[in-house]
């Protein structure tokens, strides 16, 4: 697959997913699952993109690392919020409970 194909197709990926991330907002779980592909596209998209720069591994793997993070760091707000709420809805969080 060339470079081109590969870059459109990261671009779709990103829009796709931030199209469903403007639709599921009602679960804390579809949100997290959206934001992880939009990560996921968005390193493609830098490794595609970066394939003839020298630090285009580098790049990447900061990325990839960063979108681990992040993934970990969602998982563990989920769990702490189920905990806490006995669910995931959105619409059941509050900002005078902080």
């Amino acid at each position: 697959m060339s470079t081109f194909h590969l870059t459109l197709l990261s671009m779709f990926g990103v829009f796709m997913a931030l199209l469903t991330l403007s639709f599921q907002y009602k679960h804390l779980l579809g949100i997290l699952l959206s934001l992880e592909a939009v990560t996921m596209n968005l390193f493609i998209l830098t490794f595609s993109l970066s394939a003839n720069v020298t630090f285009s591994g580098e790049t990447s793997l900061i990325l990839i690392t960063l979108g681990a993070c992040e993934a970990s760091l969602g998982l563990s707000i989920l769990v702490a919020v189920i905990r806490a709420e006995g669910n995931d809805y959105v619409s059941s969080f509050s900002m005078h409970k902080c």
